[in-house]
């Protein structure tokens, strides 16, 4: 029975002195040891813009309706404080809502497109008009295409 337990005797370690075979022991001979070779990286995707890409969200509409409650002046306002248009695509826009009885003011995603119908929802009456007793009325609908 042995008094205390001998350690393992330890092999040396290898010497990075080649990447593409085995490198010698002490004796000259191989010692069957590889050194590490680095890893290949292939171009991938994160899962973030693989995620935006297979859940592309569908297009909505923001549709301005029209009425006689407010004046060009105000939509032109309204456009331009909602969504940043200039004032001339603002009078284009508050053209066609006059004559075609609506115009698509935005296309985007479901949630943003919410979001401004309620923000047009929101903007309040037209001071100019004494008839104009609230906000002029938008809806949403899915986008063709």
């Amino acid at each position: 029975m042995p008094d205390k337990e001998q350690p393992a005797p330890q092999t040396p370690e290898p010497s990075p002195t080649s990447s593409d075979g085995p490198s010698e022991g002490p004796s000259g001979g191989s010692a069957g040891v590889k050194t590490a070779e680095p890893k290949k990286r292939t171009a991938r995707k994160s899962k973030a813009a693989t995620k935006n890409q297979s859940k592309q969200l569908p297009p909505y509409n923001v549709i301005l309706l029209n009425d006689d409650d407010h004046t060009y002046e105000y939509v032109i306002e309204m456009l331009k404080a909602l969504f940043g248009y200039p004032p001339e695509k603002g009078e284009l826009m508050a053209k066609e809502v006059d004559t075609r009885g609506r115009v698509i003011v935005l296309t985007t995603h479901k949630e943003r497109a919410e979001l401004k119908r309620d923000q047009i929802h929101g903007y309040g009456a037209d001071y100019r008009l004494s008839a104009s007793k609230g906000p002029m009325t938008a809806m949403i609908e899915p986008a063709e295409g």
